[in-house]
């Protein structure tokens, strides 16, 4: 028996049929659609490398049954780029050196997005490190990290959310 799932993964529709219904919509964007930008970390949701959007929500996807959202709208780190333009999070990234290994970035990325797109964090470092918290970084990139989550997230009200 194969269970049928229905994603649409940065805009584009994908049918799978999976033969086992547990495997995570990690294991899925990764092993399944070739999408390999998405990191496994610890495979127990605690570092957050994996984080993607689902419906626009912030989600772990190694904890996250690729059944449980048949039908959503995912979006990954390989989504986010229009027409060979970074989005205003991966530029900032890029301008405040959030990034060492790289590693996280992805997952890091996505969670900025999506803490962004929540409404923000404002100029609060603390809070903003406290919208972020689900993700961590082995390089101890947190300063550039949150600068860049602060730099986007001012850039994106002053252009209405829209990536430059």
């Amino acid at each position: 028996m194969t269970h049928p799932l229905r994603l649409t993964v940065n805009g584009h529709p994908h049918d799978v049929h999976l033969e086992d219904p547990r495997p995570t919509l990690l294991d899925v964007l990764r092993d399944r659609l070739g999408l390999t930008g998405t990191k496994k970390g610890c495979d127990r949701g605690q570092c957050g490398a994996c984080t993607v959007l689902v419906d626009g929500r912030r989600v772990n996807s190694c904890l996250t049954l690729a059944l449980s959202v048949d039908g959503a709208e995912i979006t990954t780190i390989e989504g986010l780029a229009r027409n060979g333009s970074l989005h205003p999070v991966q530029a900032a990234f890029v301008a405040h050196d959030g990034f060492q290994c790289g590693y996280c970035t992805p997952g890091q990325i996505m969670s900025a997005v999506g803490l962004i797109a929540e409404g923000g964090a404002g100029d609060d470092p603390a809070r903003i490190r406290e919208g972020m918290s689900g993700n961590l970084c082995r390089c101890a990139a947190y300063p550039g990290i949150a600068e860049a989550v602060r730099d986007a997230q001012q850039r994106m009200a002053k252009s209405d959310g829209e990536p430059a």
